[in-house]
């Protein structure tokens, strides 16, 4: 049985910006965040300057429970340089940021298990420069 992986540490590597950097600060300590309009309360993944519903560019990070249902999801054979490699790429919803998704990778799981609502649970990856990337694993 092969079990899907994320990449190597290596080959991830993330440039925060003003606005991503809360999202990647909180990842490193652990913690799955949202952005949220502070105007009007829509969340806004990924993080944008403006929010798409009022403009506002006023924004609230929401700590979020790191529970997560599968939207979609592919299964990648191999990987350029690492034929033996096996990622499952999937959008999540996140119950506790109505209207948000986010796009990452469920790890330790057979491919042919993963189903669309699945239940899954944040955890974390390291990739380089000491960054966290949130994954995601089958919920118990």
């Amino acid at each position: 049985m092969v079990l899907a992986t994320a990449l190597p540490s290596e080959h991830v590597h993330i440039t925060p910006n003003p606005i991503t950097e809360p999202f990647w600060a909180a990842a490193k300590e652990r913690r799955l965040v949202a952005p949220q309009c502070s105007a009007c309360g829509q969340f806004r993944l990924p993080p944008t300057p403006y929010c798409p519903e009022c403009s506002s560019n006023e924004v609230t990070w929401t700590e979020l429970s790191g529970r997560a249902e599968v939207y979609s999801f592919a299964v990648v054979h191999g990987f350029p340089g690492m034929p033996d490699v096996t990622l499952v790429p999937v959008v999540v919803d996140l119950p506790d940021a109505p209207g948000a998704r986010l796009v990452s990778n469920i790890i330790d799981i057979d491919p042919t298990e993963v189903t669309i609502g699945m239940q899954l649970s944040v955890d974390f990856h390291p990739i380089a420069d000491g960054w966290l990337l949130p994954v995601f694993r089958r919920a118990d």
